[in-house]
Formats: structure tokens, sequence, C-alpha cells
């Protein structure tokens, strides 16, 4: 590959991930409403016919936002989980703090339609990875441990949702968080269902 073909790919691809954090910051500071290609293309100083020759429009924007989320997020659990002693609890407290700490990315990530597919074939690496993380706090010899995780994330989102909505108080998020862990805990270490 020719020495300009590299530096026009290199400058392509810069310009893309420009794109991609100009719209995260917009959104963080002022919403997704605030999000226009308009809006993007004056902030990262390009006109809107380069923009789209990046995004199809804002859904794509959204969706690389997404994808952008989805690897901070599993960068994030896996700290959590390989650094103390309660890698299950570790991890649940650090998607309750990703959540709340980026609000804009989370709704992107998993609130705003999308057509990012979970569970699928076709599901991102970088989404799969931070499934992954929730996945690796439960033994390897154990069956359901896919299951556990699911209910585990399901379980953290409606927290989110809820608590970021005002229909749970936010005051009581640990005595939740405990709760869940312990419920699932004794769960584990006690004796499978029917047994």
């Amino acid at each position: 590959m020719s020495a300009i073909k590299e530096r026009r790919e290199r400058e392509r691809a810069q310009r893309h991930q420009l794109i991609i954090t100009a719209a995260r910051e917009l959104a963080e500071t002022e919403g997704w409403e605030a999000v226009t290609t308009r809006r993007l293309a004056e902030r990262v100083e390009y006109s809107q016919p380069v923009l789209y020759s990046h995004f199809s429009g804002k859904d794509a924007i959204v969706r690389a936002v997404a994808i952008d989320g989805f690897a901070e997020l599993a960068a994030h659990l896996r700290r959590a989980r390989l650094a103390g002693p309660e890698p299950l609890r570790a991890v649940c407290r650090a998607y309750l703090e990703f959540a709340t700490e980026r609000p804009a990315l989370y709704q992107a990530m998993f609130v705003m339609p999308t057509d990012v597919k979970f569970a699928h074939a076709e599901t991102p690496p970088q989404l799969r990875a931070g499934f992954d993380e929730f996945v690796n706090c439960f033994r390897p010899d154990n069956p359901r441990r896919e299951l556990f995780a699911e209910v585990v994330w399901s379980a953290l989102h409606g927290i989110v949702v809820l608590s970021d909505s005002g229909r749970i108080p936010t005051d009581i998020q640990e005595e939740r968080l405990d709760f869940l862990v312990s419920r699932l805990t004794d769960d584990l270490e006690g004796s499978e269902p029917g047994g």
C-alpha cells in the first residue's frame, strides 16, 4: 500500500473517530436531541457531505457511539472483576457507576433504538466482551452461568433506567446491590432447585 493511501486511510479513521467523539460530547452536555448532522458538522469543522461520507445519518452515529461505549464498558467491568475478592459485587457496582457517570453514552448503548444485535451471531465483539465479564463472575462448571449473567444484567439495567427516570429512589442503590448479589450467591452456594 502506498504511503499516500495509508495517510488518507489514517486521516479518514481520525475524522470518523472525531465525529463519534463530538457526538458523544454533545449528547453528554446537551442530550441526544441536540445531536444533529448540522451541529456535528459545525463542531468538527467539516461539511455535512463529509459527515455523510462517514455515517448515513444520526442512527449510524448513535450506533458507532454505542459500539465505542460497549468497548469502554467491557474494559471497566474487567478491571472491576479482576480487582477484588468479590467479582460479582465489583462488576455490578462498576456497571451502575458506568451508567451513572455516562448517562448519554448509556442511552446510546441500551435505551435508544439501534440495529445493534444482542445475543445473536451478529453481536459486536465489544458487546459480547462486556457480557462475558458478567459470565466470568460465575464458576466455569456452572451450567447456568450465562442465565445468571443475563438475570444480573437485566436487573442492573432495570435499576439504572428506573433510577434515572426517578421511579425508584437512588439513595438505596447499595442496598439493592447487596440484595441482588446475596440472592445469587445464596443460590450458587445452596442446592440446585429441586435438589
